[in-house]
This record gives C-alpha cells, structure tokens and sequence, in this order.
C-alpha cells in the first residue's frame, strides 16, 4: 500500500528566526512564503511539548519545495544537550540545494561569515561541484552545482 503523495515541506528548527529568513531568502534567494505564531492546545499536542509557543516562516524554493524555519519562544531550550554542525550525528541530516553559481556562492557565504567545511570540490564522477556549508544554527546545507 502507497501511501506517500508527495514531499510536503522541510522543517528546520532555528534559534532566530529573523537571522534565518535573512540568510535563506537574503543569501540563498529563497522567496518568503508565509509566517505565523501558534501557541496553545493545537500546538502543544501536536509537538509534544507544553507550553510550546512556536514562531515560523515558510520559504519556496524554486521548483516547488518549501522550507519551514521554526523558532520555539517557550519553552526555552536546554542548549547542554546542542551538538551543532556534526555531519554524522544521530538524526542529522542535510539541507540540498541546486545552484547556479557555487564558486560565487561560497565567496558570498565565507564574505557573511558562515562555515563551509571546504571550496566546492568536484565530485569523482566529475558531474557535479559540491559543498557543505553550515546556516546560522550549523544546519547542514549541501550545496551542488551541476556541470555540463
């Protein structure tokens, strides 16, 4: 039995709100959608959480896809247990983007201060330029430029 549709949205959690908008619309280009604040008994049994009161954006990618960026208000977030930025930890994942331009990418992202663990490298096969970078909550993103 199928029952998957289709992808429906990618949902980030994010500390700032605002600093996030600005890098996925700002730097990435991604179009703002639409933005909301939710809190009470929908929201709490939804997430999980009491008390959660919950702020997000909902940014298009171009060709259909949606990014969700979350910023839980309350309850506040017990940072001891963060582990930002490590590809290989449990439940990580990443974030992949087609790009037109990687090079002036990675020039613009290392210019606005954000990590990227190499340049873009060339995939072994020799089809692709690719490049790991990180958001401003160390949210991994796979940049891959495709080459002709």
């Amino acid at each position: 039995m199928k029952t998957i549709l289709s992808a429906r949205h990618t949902g980030l959690v994010v500390k700032d709100l605002e600093r996030s908008i600005a890098f996925y619309r700002d730097l990435l280009g991604l179009e703002l959608a639409g933005r909301a604040k939710e809190e009470g008994d929908y929201i709490e049994k939804l997430v999980g959480i009491p008390v959660a009161a919950v702020e997000w954006a909902k940014l298009k990618v171009p060709g259909g896809h949606i990014v969700e960026l979350l910023q839980y208000h309350s309850p506040p977030l017990d940072s001891s247990a963060e582990e930002i930025g490590r590809s290989n930890r449990p439940g990580c994942s990443h974030l992949a983007f087609t790009v037109t331009d990687l090079d002036g990418l990675f020039e613009a992202l290392l210019g606005a201060g954000y990590k990227c663990n190499s340049a873009p490298l060339l995939s072994p096969d020799g089809k692709v330029k690719v490049l790991y970078a990180h958001d401003p909550d160390g949210i991994i993103l796979e940049l891959v430029q495709e080459l002709k």
